[in-house]
């Protein structure tokens, strides 16, 4: 569970149910990077388990979805969820950085990952698997992930595989630069303070 905190902390709880899926997911944005996953779908808990690590975020993941069929619902509902709920514990933007960048290496693999929070959903996403699959997770279900993630977050995210040639390290050298690139864009800059990062006014 996501440690009781002071209330003026950037914190939400989102619930989605569908006929497909029964998700909840708690976090905390100024958290030390916990995570907690029951999800039904080990390679994308690994994968959240970066998000949460390399973005200092507390993430928590419940999911009951219908993997008997395959995985597609669940990891696709799953990056909404965590959209809105970042989302919400956002609030209103002021004060954030908005943009975040990183690049990750993991032995031969490197990955760039840039967002932006700018209140318009859009993905580019260039990784050139090398394989379709890791163990028994179809890789092209992390497009699903982060579509669904950008249309709710209401980001512009710029994801790049560089170069690998293991798809698990590939992928994850992605998971570890979009955490750090989340990390980067969320933190408060303090000559920011209560100032909206934008100079239409709004985000």
């Amino acid at each position: 569970m996501i440690d009781p905190i002071a209330p003026n902390q950037r914190i939400a709880t989102v619930a989605r149910n569908t006929l497909e899926t029964k998700i909840s997911v708690s976090l905390n944005l100024d958290g030390t990077g916990k995570g907690v996953f029951n999800t039904g779908v080990p390679f994308l808990e690994h994968m959240m388990d970066q998000i949460a690590r390399h973005g200092m975020i507390d993430l928590e993941v419940t999911c009951d979805g219908d993997t008997h069929i395959d995985d597609h619902h669940s990891v696709e509902d799953i990056g909404i969820t965590i959209g809105q709920a970042i989302a919400k514990a956002i609030g209103d933007k002021k004060g954030i950085r908005r943009y975040g960048h990183a690049y990750v290496p993991l032995d031969e693999a490197l990955s760039r990952v840039v967002i932006d929070f700018s209140g318009r959903p859009g993905l580019v996403m260039q990784i050139p698997f090398t394989q379709k699959r890791v163990g028994q997770f179809d890789v092209e279900l992390f497009w699903e992930f982060f579509q669904g993630f950008v249309n709710h977050a209401g980001v512009t995210l710029h994801v790049d595989n560089l170069r690998g040639h293991n798809a698990h390290h590939q992928i994850e050298t992605v998971f570890k630069a979009f955490g750090r690139a989340l990390r980067m864009a969320l933190e408060l800059d303090p000559r920011m303070e209560g100032i909206m990062p934008s100079t239409k006014g709004s985000l």
